[in-house]
């Protein structure tokens, strides 16, 4: 009976949360609202629809000045970019000497920085971007963080020295409160009492601050939640504990605050067979009508099944071998089955099961948490670096394989959107370039796969080329889907003001060694500039990936 009251407070705050939310699933249909809301399958804002095309820029709350702020959101702005997804959350163990901090979390306590270097520098990043015209997404808290020291610099036992808040994990998280709650399996998060009621006592400090603010787009639950990080999980997690979490701490917000979105912010991992919490109801057939000549007659949403994907898998592996025929390029080295050829018995065995993607092996079951009636719309996100997205196809390049199952995943979690009737949001998308292969770093690690091998790699990664030709591909498979919304991982920006011991350290001189203008003068000081943090996915410097966002925010503004 150890987790008995637990069990109480959820059924408690889902039956108040059930009563209070259900009529709510359909629209809040306050047409003139400067607040984003849902209608059916689309966003809402001040009496016009909302498409987006947005970025993740984690870091924001870092910078050492409020004129880098002001300079970032306007740069992004430029593009035509609308949303823009932070992490507002900053655990600590130990309060950090220079630098921007949340929460102190340390030995089963907690207790919230509201100063300067606080929650106010949150504070100044949504006042800073509803001037500029733009929404943000905040993430309330992070599945994955790596086992650190208590300094303000360096991650212990790997050979990463980069500075505190550098690393997208490096910001606190699940697991900071797992250890110093003093347990040991990382979906104690979701069920240990004293860490939820802790959550939520910081999650009602941020929301309360900002119900009132058009600029918030909606609150993320989580980034990417799952089972397990760099703790392991326990037996008894499954999808219901991690769908259970999510109800609960939706009603929680939802209670503070009417006026703003809620979404969860997984990966987007479907369970095809699991039970469901929140099951689909079939929405009534409408009546039969004949289309307009020239359309064809729109099909019911569905629910993703396995035989779909791997109906789909097999139907487009078969394309690229006749056009690798067609081409001249088909090499039949593999093994005669049946008077066909595949390319190896492994990658036949491979394509007779959809893996981990919609197993629900991670406890995530992402359609049963976009049913929950209070998360408004349906999250998911796409990095190839670090998760598998389909079997390989031996007929098509490898970069061509991972833009090939990027755009199948897709599509798969626009149909799943759909059979749940509300929005659909790609949260994170990238893909690691050979110029960023040297910084980068899973989100569930402080290294990088080689970097026991070659620390200074040169050919991890794709071209810049290829990077661009899939991000063309995805972004243009998600406006064709009907996805809401499509947010580029990451944001990238130089020349901020670099300070030691920041997220921004010095690292480009940007004037003349000092030196005294008259004798007896003092030198003039040395003026440093710095980039913001890149965890692999960067695009400083890149005008080629710019340009396509840009491109992108037009054509899903006008589709």
């Amino acid at each position: 009976m150890k987790f008995l009251p637990w069990v109480s407070l959820f059924f408690s705050i889902l039956w108040a949360s059930t009563v209070a939310a259900i009529p709510s699933r359909t629209t809040d249909k306050r047409a003139s609202s400067p607040f984003v809301s849902t209608s059916g399958p689309g966003f809402v804002v001040n009496g016009s629809s909302l498409k987006y095309i947005g970025t993740n820029a984690y870091w924001l709350p870092t910078l050492n000045t409020n004129e880098d702020i002001w300079n970032t959101l306007g740069n992004i702005s430029a593009l035509g970019i609308k949303v823009i997804r932070l992490w507002a959350f900053n655990d600590v163990d130990t309060i950090p000497v220079n630098g921007t901090w949340f929460q102190l979390i340390k030995d089963g306590t907690v207790s919230v920085n509201d100063g300067p270097n606080g929650l106010q520098k949150l504070d100044t990043v949504i006042q800073m971007a509803e001037q500029r015209g733009l929404y943000v997404i905040l993430s309330l808290t992070n599945n994955w963080y790596p086992f650190v020291n208590s300094t303000n610099s360096t991650t212990s036992g790997t050979n990463n020295s980069s500075i505190r808040n550098y690393l997208s994990n490096n910001y606190g998280g699940m697991d900071l409160y797992v250890r110093q709650f003093g347990l040991q399996n990382h979906d104690q998060f979701y069920t240990n009492s004293s860490i939820l009621t802790s959550f939520m006592n910081y999650t009602t400090q941020v929301v309360s601050r900002y119900v009132n603010s058009p600029s918030v787009f909606s609150y993320e639950l989580a980034n990417d939640p799952r089972c397990n990080s760099t703790l392991p999980a326990s037996p008894t997690c499954t999808t219901e504990t991690i769908t259970t979490w999510h109800a609960t701490v939706a009603a929680h917000i939802r209670s503070i605050d009417p006026n703003h979105l809620i979404s969860s912010g997984v990966g987007g991992y479907l369970c095809t067979d699991c039970p469901k919490l929140y099951p689909l109801t079939p929405a009534p057939a409408p009546p039969a009508t004949s289309p307009a000549p020239g359309k064809k007659k729109r099909s019911q949403a569905k629910p993703v099944t396995r035989e779909q994907i791997l109906r789909e898998q097999s139907e487009r592996r078969r394309r690229n071998r006749e056009a690798a025929k067609r081409a001249g390029t088909l090499v039949e080295d593999g093994v005669r089955i049946r008077g066909r050829w595949v390319s190896t018995a492994t990658k036949r065995q491979q394509t007779s099961t959809t893996g981990t993607l919609y197993d629900g092996s991670y406890g995530v079951d992402s359609q049963d948490i976009s049913n929950i009636p209070d998360i408004g719309f349906s999250s998911f996100q796409l990095f190839p670096d670090q998760q598998s997205y389909g079997p390989d196809d031996p007929n098509v390049a490898p970069w061509q394989s991972v833009e090939q199952n990027g755009a199948q995943w897709i599509t798969t979690q626009a149909q799943s959107a759909s059979a749940v009737g509300k929005p659909s949001v790609l949260t994170g998308f990238g893909l690691v370039t050979q110029t960023n292969a040297p910084s980068f770093v899973p989100f569930n690690s402080t290294v990088a796969p080689f970097a026991d091998a070659d620390p200074n790699p040169t050919s991890y990664g794709v071209t810049s080329q290829e990077q661009a030709d899939t991000y063309t591909s995805w972004l243009d498979t998600g406006i064709a889907a009907g996805l809401n919304g499509i947010v580029q991982y990451q944001w990238g920006q130089s020349d901020l003001t670099a300070e030691p011991g920041t997220t921004v350290t010095p690292s480009t001189t940007t004037s003349e060694s000092p030196t005294p203008s008259s004798p007896g003068e003092a030198p003039t000081p040395q003026e440093t500039t710095g980039e913001s943090p890149n965890d692999g996915y960067s695009i400083t410097g890149s005008t080629t990936v710019q340009q396509i966002l840009g491109s992108a925010s037009q054509s899903i503004a006008a589709d």
